[in-house]
């Protein structure tokens, strides 16, 4: 797949925001965190970018989206993304995608991939046959609260590596044993901690999302994102 247009890749993480553009060798990156606002991200977004050139904005966003448009909240982050109009903000086309669809369309190959993200949370995404289908599997009930609870980053810091490791490799299990894919792809920061990956599953990488914000704007792209405009000027 191939594009003409110029690509600024955002990934917004709980605990940083990274960007990458077209011809930029390294990623750069500022921390995120519970007072981060829409507004106070594009700003410093714009000030990290200085002196790069983009056409278009891909955002990943860590929650549910649909339409193109954050429909809830970011557990980790400030308030405001819902509503929020990006496109005018930054004066340029905007696709906003899940953080782990973005993160998933980057690591596909083909066939049926699961993808599971060990991050803050848990992030989740089903690609079949090139259709991308992020999931909400965080908040699921899970032994006394919910799968984000036990291997996300807050489960990590609670139960420790040991158990955390058995409590991934239990939902990993699960989440193929329901699903049936061909391959599952586990990134996310944290899939560095684990000593052995589960089986049927390869490690992910997170430079993989700024691949995936590259190919929404792709020639041929199939993913079901919406492209969101600035509001005309009066």
């Amino acid at each position: 797949m191939s594009s003409t247009k110029k690509v600024l890749v955002i990934d917004v993480g709980g605990t940083s925001v990274k960007i990458l553009a077209p011809g930029q060798t390294e990623r750069r990156s500022f921390p995120s965190g519970p007072t981060l606002t829409p507004r106070r991200m594009v700003s410093a977004v714009k000030k990290l970018a200085q002196g790069w050139k983009y056409d278009v904005v891909s955002i990943g966003y860590p929650g549910p989206v649909l339409y193109g448009r954050p429909m809830a909240e970011p557990n980790n982050l400030g308030r405001g993304w819902v509503g929020f109009d990006f496109a005018e903000a930054f004066g340029h086309p905007v696709k906003v995608v899940n953080d782990a669809a973005m993160q998933a369309l980057g690591s596909y190959q083909s066939g049926k991939m699961l993808f599971l993200g060990l991050g803050t949370g848990l992030g989740s995404t089903m690609i079949v046959d090139g259709i991308v289908e992020p999931m909400e599997l965080s908040h699921l009930p899970y032994k006394k609260a919910t799968y984000e609870d036990y291997v996300g980053r807050a489960g990590l810091e609670r139960h420790g590596k040991k158990k955390w490791r058995r409590h991934v490799a239990d939902v990993v299990a699960r989440f193929i044993a329901a699903l049936e894919p061909d391959e599952t792809v586990i990134g996310g920061g944290n899939v560095r901690k684990l000593h052995a990956l589960p089986p049927h599953s390869r490690a992910g990488d997170n430079d993989n999302a700024f691949r995936g914000g590259f190919r929404l704007w792709a020639e041929g792209s199939t993913f079901p994102a919406v492209e969101t405009r600035s509001k005309p000027r009066t």
